[in-house]
Formats: C-alpha cells, structure tokens, sequence
C-alpha cells in the first residue's frame, strides 16, 4: 500500500513514501487475531474448558502458580536437568568434533561412530537407559546429553573442514606452528559453524526435556503437566507449554547474542 503525500508549502511536489504492516507490528497480527478466536471460541461453548482452556484462564493460573512459587520451582529443576544435559553433551561433542576435524585418523576413528548415532533417535532410548539407570535424575540428564552431542559435533566438524587453504597457506608463510594455525586460524573460520550447532543443540535439549520429564519425575515442569492431565487441567499444560516454548526463545537469543559478539567481524549481506 502506497500513501501519497502532498507538499502544503505550494511546491507543487507530491511525495510518495510507502506504507507497511511491519512498522506498526504486523508480525503480531495473527498471533493476536488467533487468541481472540480463541477466547471468543472459550466463551462461547465452542471449545469445551477440558479440551482446551482459554487464554485467560491460562493467563490467570500463570500468575497464580507465579505468585505460590510453584511454577518458578519446578522450572528450577527442569533448567538444572538442562543445564547438566548440555554440559555433557556440548562437550563431548566440541572433544570428538576437534579430533575428527583435526586428524585423519580421529575422523576414521569417531565419524562412523557418530553416523551411527545419528541414525539413533535418544528419545528411542528411553527404556534402555531406564534399565541401565533406573528411574532417578540420570536417565534425564544422559538422554539431553545423547541428544545435543550429534549437533556440535557434526557442525565443528563440518567448520574445521571448510576452513579456506589459502589463509592457512598465509599462516605458514608466516611461519606460524600447527598448534598456532589451529588456534588463530582454523577454530576462529570453524566458529560460525560451531554456534550453529548450538543453538540446534539447544532447541533439542528442550524437546527430550518434555519426554525425559515423563519419566517418573517428582518435581519439574513434566511432573505438573503429568499431575494436570490426571485432573484434566489443560489451563496448567498450556501454561507449562508456554514455559517451554520460552525456555527455546530464550536460549536462541542467547546463542544469537554470542554469535553477534562473537562474529561481529563477518560482513554481512542482510541490509540492516
């Protein structure tokens, strides 16, 4: 949509300057538009309370698990399950990336190994590591770890390998050492790529976390979503729902942060 704009000076020029949704938020257009059907839907009997509560049921029982403690409790013990999860998985994966991209024989040594575990879905390995582990913290924390090593692995390694020759051709002409060319040469080409795999690795963590909290959890936000399925509390699931999707946003924009920190020398070809 185009507005047309009329100079009141007399110069007789007539400005066109275009007009866009995107400037007065348009990108929260349907999002709106999607919960006002679906508060008028609540109100109006056309969505039953037990299939699906209304937002402002979902609103108000927000605040209310807030303002008891109860939500920022249970999230404390989920971002702990998470936090370990990754820790492990992120750093095997940063170990057996650099050893496959650096030698010959690492990559002959742990890439079929890690294809193999691709091809692996972690959520598939619940019962056995339920057997191995028993029902505690451990198959929780080693089912996120299984799940976020393959993404950091696979994009390190993929960063070290394409890391462009000529520059580490100029860095022996400028005769630095193997471990020199590594340091200031192939980890910062590799870097883009390592936080790539990242920030995946951080959105798998959040989905085993949903199927790990299942398992026999006594705290965390699967324990409440367990507790309101048995009372048919869907207002508490969407909530812990919402929780979720948060915990995805937050830690994207984290890796996001880093990454424009980070790189802040890359050009870019996106027109700010």
């Amino acid at each position: 949509m185009t507005v047309l704009m009329v100079d009141r000076r007399g110069s007789g020029q007539v400005g066109v300057r275009g007009f866009s949704l995107s400037r007065f938020g348009g990108r929260w257009l349907s999002p709106v538009v999607l919960l006002l059907l679906w508060e008028l839907g609540s109100r109006s009997g056309l969505i039953p309370e037990r299939t699906l509560a209304a937002p402002s049921a979902v609103i108000g029982t927000l605040l209310e698990m807030l303002l008891s403690g109860e939500l920022p409790s249970n999230l404390l013990v989920s971002f702990a399950r998470v936090a370990v999860g990754l820790l492990i998985g992120i750093s095997l994966g940063l170990i057996l990336g650099l050893v496959a991209g650096l030698s010959r024989a690492g990559e002959l040594a742990v890439d079929p190994l890690m294809q193999i575990k691709r091809t692996i879905p972690a959520l598939a390995l619940t019962p056995l590591f339920i057997v191995w582990f028993g029902i505690g913290e451990t198959p929780k924390v080693a089912l996120i770890a299984f799940g976020t090593v393959f993404p950091v692995y696979l994009n390190l390694y993929s960063g070290i390998r394409s890391v462009d020759l000529r520059l580490l051709d100029a860095a022996k002409s400028f005769g630095l050492s193997r471990w020199e060319q590594i340091w200031h040469v192939v980890l910062p080409s590799a870097l883009p790529s390592l936080l790539v795999g990242l920030r995946y690795a951080l959105s798998v963590a959040i989905l085993v976390l949903v199927v790990a909290e299942q398992i026999n959890a006594s705290a965390g936000l699967g324990y409440l979503i367990n507790n309101a399925r048995d009372f048919m509390r869907t207002d508490i699931i969407v909530v812990c729902l919402m929780v979720y999707a948060i915990l995805g946003l937050g830690a994207d924009w984290l890796v996001r942060t880093v990454e424009a920190r980070a790189l802040i020398w890359r050009p870019s070809i996106v027109e700010q």
